[in-house]
């Protein structure tokens, strides 16, 4: 039964917002067709032909060639898994980070909270894409690397956001109910409060997919992604110099990034419409 209201209560967050639901299906249609990459493609990202620079819908390439005779429509697909997969691992990690250190500070309070809470403030005054800059050129551009340093400089609004939750719901009566019966702190944190708190974190979180594919475009676009992987990014790097006679190899990946970008911003936006009553009061 509880499994079942939660299924409701799902598909009634979905149907309240429109910018959730047609963000969802567009997801959706996304991950199917890099999912289906080999199915849709003739050949590998990286198969080196002899039709270069050949424009879409020319010789069997459905959006063309690259210089070196790649064909763009495969690496537009794989570019896909790379650019979602440092996307959502980035957003995840930076979301769990938050969620811990913003659930401590707001928990405990006193000098965990004031610790935290300047720490949080440090890597707010950060430029952060610097940063990921400096560490990316000392400690490589592994794609690992690159999801890691991301993660580790997005987190601060996660963890704002937690701690404010923390706060609020610490005082509840339900929580002061938990503490009467024994609950340990660990338990009322991780197992009573952060999970009444984390809906406005899982919204901000699904942006910050968005941010963290731009980040790595910007990286790849300045020649520090991984260059073993074949990224939209990389692919807006190494159109640059045929602009003129290969516009495409850009163009593509570009619109590509844009429309990621976008459903992520719809799906966020949307579930913070959903979970948030006063959103929709003002609606």
């Amino acid at each position: 039964m509880n499994f079942k209201k939660k299924l409701l209560k799902i598909k009634s967050y979905i149907t309240s917002s429109p910018k959730l639901l047609w963000g969802l299906i567009l997801l959706v249609v996304i991950i199917t067709l890099i999912s289906a990459a080999p199915l849709l493609t003739t050949c590998s990202p990286t198969h080196l032909s002899d039709d270069l620079l050949v424009p879409p819908l020319s010789r069997g390439h459905f959006l063309g060639t690259t210089n070196m005779g790649e064909d763009v429509w495969s690496q537009i697909l794989y570019g896909g898994r790379v650019s979602l997969k440092v996307g959502i691992v980035a957003a995840v990690l930076s979301g769990i980070i938050g969620v811990c250190l913003g659930g401590i500070a707001g928990y405990y309070g006193g000098i965990a909270d004031k610790i935290l809470t300047e720490i949080t403030n440090i890597f707010l005054m950060i430029p952060s894409f610097f940063l990921i800059l400096i560490v990316v050129a000392i400690f490589g551009s592994s794609m690992f690397h690159i999801m890691l340093i991301i993660a580790l400089t997005s987190w601060p609004s996660n963890a704002r956001m937690m701690r404010a939750q923390v706060m609020t719901l610490k005082e509840r009566t339900f929580i002061k109910s938990a503490r009467v019966l024994g609950e340990s702190n660990f338990t009322i944190l991780f197992h009573y409060i952060i999970p009444n708190g984390i809906y406005p974190v899982i919204a901000n979180t699904t942006m910050n997919v968005a941010q963290a594919i731009i980040t790595e475009a910007g990286l790849s676009f300045l020649g520090l992604g991984d260059p073993n992987s074949v990224s939209w990014g990389q692919m807006i790097m190494n159109g640059k110099p045929y602009l003129v006679n290969g516009w495409w190899i850009s163009l593509f990946s570009g619109i590509a990034i844009m429309l990621v970008v976008i459903i992520f911003y719809m799906i966020g936006d949307g579930l913070n419409y959903a979970i948030n009553p006063k959103l929709q009061e003002r609606n």
